[in-house]
């Protein structure tokens, strides 16, 4: 993405809500840190998150002052709406943390109340230890999910994104059943799903493919690998498209060769479970009610405990090693499922005594009354012959 993807008003109106809400939180100013808040903010999509960047947001308007790589600087300058970048290191190595402290006197944040997003990944615990103690009692927010929380909301523009994404990720998954053949590898089929995504204008997803086969099918996240199809292998795969980096993911399974019967028992379980989550999907419903759904149908088929992940989750604008949204449909979730989000819809049981599993994976957009499936693709379980 960059500041050309949306209207200058849409930018606009972001940063006013955000302002806003870095007030009505008691701060004067949000370190803003994470890739996705900064995309969201600004248009900023580099690889910058590989080292320490903040973006210091006042609650009162003024100028966006981008602290970030000076290898950066160019794209920042040319592809965001920020007012200023400054720069650290680039040709020769420089402390971050003392490039960093001048702004923070520039800006006098040591007299102000601030808060600090602190995402995974993404802030070095060194530099994350040093801040802290660069603030001291003025740092009074730590971490804070102002930006996260406000975006999980999608605007018309972000929802066009989002289709588009699913429409995309569905050729990438035909391209790979089509793919399935006797002697052919798992990395092969990766190629063919990987080559339709690019090349439909996909930016390549946020985390890597899973793909499994055969006697793999019980590993949760497994990657491809050079084993090669054999026949009767059952198979499933989760991609993800990257569309303007708003992300859709799909998840399906095939067999080469006739199913077995334990695993069209397994697959007929998990679309009952997929159905029953869809159903109580709406504005306004916890987060745990479509995860208790799915729970019960899963239970009633005696697989209940080879459930080995969340029941879904919010889409955002990815980077890597990760796509997902802080709201999470799951045991304990304090979430409330509002209009305008994307969640995931993911049943998945795992038996590795069996060499078994396998996971289906859609997206829908939370609606007033309900939801809307964005996913493209049939969950039947597709037969190679």
């Amino acid at each position: 993405m960059s500041k050309n993807d949306f209207a200058p008003q849409e930018f606009a109106e972001r940063r006013a809500r955000v302002c806003q809400a870095i007030g009505n939180a008691g701060l004067d100013w949000l370190l803003v840190i994470h890739p996705v808040s900064l995309h969201w903010l600004t248009g900023a999509d580099t690889k910058s998150y590989t080292a320490f960047q903040c973006l210091p947001v006042s609650a009162r308007p003024g100028r966006l002052v981008m602290f970030t790589r000076a290898s950066e600087r160019s794209e920042f300058e040319a592809d965001t709406t920020v007012d200023e970048v400054r720069g650290w290191g680039g040709a020769e190595a420089e402390d971050p943390m003392e490039g960093f402290a001048r702004l923070v006197d520039e800006l006098d944040l040591r007299r102000a109340r601030v808060g600090m997003e602190v995402p995974a990944w993404y802030l070095h615990p060194h530099h994350y230890v040093r801040i802290k103690a660069m603030l001291g009692e003025a740092l009074v927010a730590d971490p804070c999910t102002i930006v996260l929380d406000m975006k999980m909301v999608k605007s018309p523009r972000e929802i066009d994104y989002v289709r588009e994404s699913a429409r995309i990720v569905g050729e990438a998954v035909r391209a790979l059943i089509a793919a399935v053949a006797e002697g052919r590898s798992e990395l092969a089929l990766a190629a063919a799903a990987y080559q339709t995504l690019l090349a439909s204008d996909s930016n390549l997803p946020a985390s890597t493919i899973n793909l499994v086969t055969g006697e793999r099918c019980h590993f949760v996240l497994g990657g491809p690998t050079s084993r090669r199809l054999r026949r009767g292998d059952p198979g499933y795969v989760e991609v993800g498209a990257a569309f303007r980096r708003y992300t859709s993911t799909l998840g399906r399974a095939w067999s080469l060769g006739e199913p077995s019967a334990r695993l069209r028992e397994i697959h007929g379980a998990l679309c009952q479970a997929a159905e029953a989550c869809i159903g109580e999907i709406r504005a306004g419903a916890p987060a745990t009610a479509p995860h208790e759904a799915l729970k019960r149908v899963l239970a009633e088929a005696g697989l209940e405990q080879y459930r080995q992940h969340t029941s879904g989750y919010g889409m955002a604008p990815g980077f890597p090693p990760s796509w997902g949204e802080p709201v999470n449909m799951i045991g304990g979730s304090k979430y409330v499922l509002r209009a305008g989000m994307v969640i995931s819809v993911e049943p998945g049981v795992y038996l590795p005594r069996e060499r078994l599993g396998m996971r289906l994976i859609d997206n829908v957009l939370v609606t007033p009354t309900g939801c809307e499936v964005l996913s493209t693709l049939p969950r039947d379980l597709a037969i190679v012959r």
